[in-house]
């Protein structure tokens, strides 16, 4: 659908005009699809807004934002020129269909756990939720696509609803390559480390905020080679596989944010897989 709609943000109001999807002076592309990261491209200097919440726009005009893996809804996109132009285009993601995944042998324990580790759990939940609140600007280094962090087996994919010891779990919100303990694994593009924790059910974790919302952790590891607050770049080793936490076998859950939306790391690689072992 396409509109005249304005929105406010703290630098005043931007007026969207309409505009003809092939007209439009800016673009969004990706995957596309529910759990998928877009990237938008405005030209320099513009302002840009997603269902009037502002965007961080970098330098160059780029702009990133999440489509939720249950999303139905068209999201909104509009744009304020530099020259005081504007366009407003709306988009929705194509509809996914998820696997049912049982997972057996898993650590009752992580699985139920024991009602003297809920606060534990739940302070290490908040830790993570406000991890991804962060909107830093970053340097724009993911906006090219996203290394494999690990070689291995995929033994798990995004979106999958998952019955774990015969229990109906949340969702799997990542993807999973299975290979030894001891396997490297390296950030898949510049960023800065949020975390780098020992937690209850992700184990050896590690956070890295990449910029503009976007942020992807690695759980289970048997070691964390970086620390809160250290910029890593792409390829650098920052841990190893394990199975700590919440793990039937050695591998690496890895996951991604734009915030709070769930999205799936494989969209945003360039490569469809990881490279086998």
């Amino acid at each position: 659908m396409i509109g005249r709609r304005g929105f406010v943000t703290g630098l005043g109001a931007l007026a969207a005009l309409p505009a003809c999807a092939e007209d439009a002076r800016f673009t969004v592309t990706g995957a596309m699809e529910q759990g998928s990261l877009a990237l938008g491209q405005a030209p320099a200097g513009s302002r840009v807004a997603l269902d009037g919440r502002p965007l961080r726009v970098t330098a160059a005009g780029r702009f990133v934002f999440g489509f939720g893996p249950n999303q139905t809804t068209a999201a909104l996109v509009t744009v304020r020129y530099p020259d005081g132009g504007g366009d407003s285009r709306s988009f929705t993601p194509t509809k996914r269909e998820y696997d049912i995944q049982h997972v057996n042998g898993l650590p009752q324990n992580t699985v139920t756990p024991p009602k003297e580790v809920e606060a534990r759990i739940a302070r290490e939940a908040e830790t993570i939720y406000l991890a991804r609140l962060e909107d830093t600007a970053g340097d724009g280094d993911f906006l090219s696509g996203f290394d494999w962090p690990a070689p291995g087996v995929f033994s798990g994919v995004f979106g999958s609803q998952r019955i774990d010891n015969g229990v109906a779990m949340s969702p799997h919100y990542g993807v999973d390559m299975a290979a030894p303990v001891g396997t490297p694994i390296h950030a898949p593009a510049d960023g800065t480390v949020g975390i780098s924790a020992d937690y209850y059910l992700d184990g050896g974790f590690t956070l890295i905020d990449h910029g503009q919302g976007v942020s992807t952790s690695y759980l289970h590891q048997s070691q964390r080679l970086v620390k809160k607050g250290q910029k890593v770049k792409r390829g650098q080793l920052i841990g190893r596989i394990g199975q700590t936490g919440r793990a039937t076998g050695p591998h690496l859950h890895w996951a991604m944010n734009w915030f709070q939306v769930r999205l799936d790391p494989s969209r945003s690689t360039k490569t469809p897989k990881p490279q086998p072992l």
